[in-house]
């Protein structure tokens, strides 16, 4: 009977394993985390002002991994790959062999640099325990403030500005949200943060960091220092590729994987947050995307790769934020764009439609209120994939409906 490890217990790798049970997949299946608690979403963890620790939302049950026959290993550390006889080791000692193998290692919280870890007062956002931390903290009368004006950064100083605390968002960018959100998005981004009492210093040098008198001290290049009773730095994440590395696996941005998902290594897969692949849909340039959704995609396609299906990455990239009364989607990539077409929604909404010097719809931003762009960001989704090439006109006129273009 064929013997199937997932190592990573997060999104994608609980989602595989249910994926290959659903796909009749009947031999064993081995899932390993490093955390002691069972897999759950992560998004919410930078979201909300509830006044109630943060609960986590489970994947599944526990008793749904039993009735699946999924051998779910909480708390274990994975500390060796070795290809050559299909072995993992793990920190106890214990060898697992496997058939195949999928590595779903996410990624962690880039620190920042010159300041060792976390401590009381300097913290990052990674896991249910950081967001129980974070969320004893946010309460009127504490100043937080944010190094990093990212969708996390933001997320938080928005989750605190609910809770009734002070907030500073300090970004070394000229505005927030620079990679990858278009600028309007973000002005408008900004602007809500700055209605809501947060201060957003865009173009900040940080010299250096410390704590002192119980408090976090951030020393900018012009000789300000914000003292803050919580300093929580959210600079982005880095793909987890050690145990990739030491098992000699290509790197590259993540671990490397082709269309299929397949590392450089027979039987080695990976999927989400920890590797890069190659994007048809957009000559096949090398990406890693750290999303929910690309999680969930890529862990039905690795399950279905696992079994020979030979399935090839299709999907469009799509990434959302909600800050509080504000949902920001972008599907696709739009760093190519040549021409920016923009179409005015009820309500103060709108997308922003990005093409490329051929004129093909390479991709969508909007934000609005609630849900009031979401069929729209979703009919443009399509759009992408179709590699459509629509009229400017027509992309910026909200009496022509976008589900005729696609018909078109």
């Amino acid at each position: 009977m064929a013997n199937f490890v997932i190592i990573g217990a997060g999104e994608c790798g609980a989602r595989a394993a249910f994926a290959l049970r659903e796909k009749g997949f009947s031999g064993d299946i081995t899932l390993i985390g490093t955390e002691p608690l069972a897999p759950y979403e992560r998004p919410p963890l930078s979201k909300g002002g509830s006044s109630e620790p943060p609960e986590p939302k489970f994947i599944a049950l526990l008793e749904h991994y039993r009735e699946q026959s999924i051998d779910l290993r909480l708390d274990t550390t994975v500390t060796a790959i070795d290809p050559a006889i299909k072995t993992i080791r793990l920190a106890d000692g214990e060898a697992l062999s496997y058939d195949k193998l999928l590595l779903a290692t996410g990624a962690s919280a880039r620190g920042f640099p010159g300041v060792d870890g976390v401590s009381q007062r300097i913290r990052v956002l990674r896991t249910h325990a950081n967001a129980v931390a974070l969320h004893a903290a946010l309460y009127p009368g504490q100043h937080i403030a944010v190094i990093g004006g990212g969708f996390i950064g933001l997320e938080l100083a928005a989750t605190a500005r609910t809770r009734g605390a002070d907030v500073t968002v300090i970004e070394g960018q000229p505005r927030v949200l620079k990679r990858g959100v278009p600028e309007a998005i973000a002005e408008a981004i900004t602007q809500r943060h700055r209605q809501e009492g947060a201060d957003i210093r865009c173009g900040q040098v940080i010299e250096a960091i410390q704590e002192d008198a119980g408090k976090a001290m951030v020393r900018l290049s012009n000789g300000e220092t914000i003292s803050a009773d919580l300093l929580l730095v959210g600079i982005g994440a880095l793909p987890n590729v050690a145990l990739a590395a030491g098992a000699g696996l290509a790197i590259d941005n993540g671990i490397a994987v082709n269309e299929r998902l397949e590392t450089s290594v027979a039987d080695i897969y990976a999927a989400g947050d920890c590797c890069s692949f190659p994007l048809a849909l957009y000559g096949g340039r090398r990406v890693r995307l750290e999303s929910w959704r690309n999680a969930q995609e890529q862990a039905n396609l690795a399950a279905a790769n696992m079994q020979g299906e030979g399935a090839e990455i299709s999907a469009v990239p799509w990434f959302w934020s909600d800050q509080y009364d504000l949902t920001l989607q972008i599907a696709g990539l739009a760093d190519e764009a040549v021409t920016h077409v923009r179409r005015d929604l009820d309500d103060g909404a709108f997308i922003l439609f990005h093409l490329g010097v051929d004129g093909r719809l390479l991709a969508a931003s909007g934000i609005g209120r609630g849900n009031a762009i979401a069929r729209d960001i979703r009919l443009a989704e399509m759009l992408i994939a179709a590699r459509a090439h629509p009229d400017h006109t027509a992309l910026s006129a909200s009496s022509v409906k976008l589900k005729s273009l696609l018909a078109a």
